[in-house]
């Protein structure tokens, strides 16, 4: 199936959640997840429109990178390695995994050598699923809070990831919980951390995500195979 198909089946159900939801469809944007695909299809996605590329892996997102340089938005979606750092921060926009200080000490000092800001989302494991990677909401308002030392990073929002199940109520209640703390955490209005975005939903859920506030949703499967 061709990218450009799919994405037009994806934009249609954003839309229709988008409505349900009271919300514009500009609200949200699609990140393609390229992590299992080749460079030739993330450059297909690219020409159907789209903007945002997601890769998991250092080593993929390399890559893709090398041929496809700064034509897309790159976000780096996967668990981060403190030692892998280096090996991005010249190349992405966006970090979504942003789950403890030794990491956000290291983001800040590779970006403090090329002078860029980072947009990264505070990964959080609002499902409490022992296989799952994130901070426990009770501990992200402090974490937020000693991120003022770190001039480069600016907390764009939250990121999570739903547990796979076909209990709407359950997926649904994950999102809810994370769209409560992305607003508590705006309404502190710290300028270093104005945590509007929200990244969540997938492949099997983004149409809950979207209808609970998503701004981001990371789509592979369904978009790009």
């Amino acid at each position: 199936m061709k990218v450009s198909e799919n994405l037009a089946r994806i934009n249609e159900k954003i839309e229709k959640a988008c409505q349900r939801a009271g919300r514009s469809r500009g609200d949200v944007e699609i990140i393609a997840v390229t992590k299992y695909v080749t460079t030739e299809r993330a450059k297909e996605a690219l020409e159907a429109g789209i903007q945002h590329l997601g890769e998991n892996r250092d080593d993929g997102l390399l890559k893709k990178y090398e041929a496809l340089g700064n034509r897309p938005v790159w976000h780096f979606i996967g668990t981060l390695q403190t030692r892998k750092v280096k090996n991005i921060i010249d190349k992405v926009s966006y970090i979504h995994s942003l789950d403890r200080l030794s990491l956000a000490e290291e983001i800040e000092k590779r970006a403090a050598k090329l002078d860029k800001e980072i947009n990264c989302f505070i990964q959080v494991n609002v499902s409490g699923e022992e296989s799952k990677h994130g901070m426990a909401p009770g501990q992200v308002v402090d974490f937020v809070r000693k991120l003022k030392d770190f001039p480069h990073i600016r907390v764009a929002g939250l990121m999570t990831m739903a547990p796979l199940t076909e209990d709407e109520d359950v997926i649904r209640r994950t999102f809810r919980g994370l769209k409560q703390l992305q607003q508590d955490i705006e309404s502190l209005h710290l300028d270093y951390a104005p945590c509007r975005e929200l990244s969540m939903g997938m492949s099997n859920d983004f149409e809950i995500a979207v209808e609970e506030g998503a701004t981001f949703v990371r789509i592979g499967t369904a978009l790009v195979g």
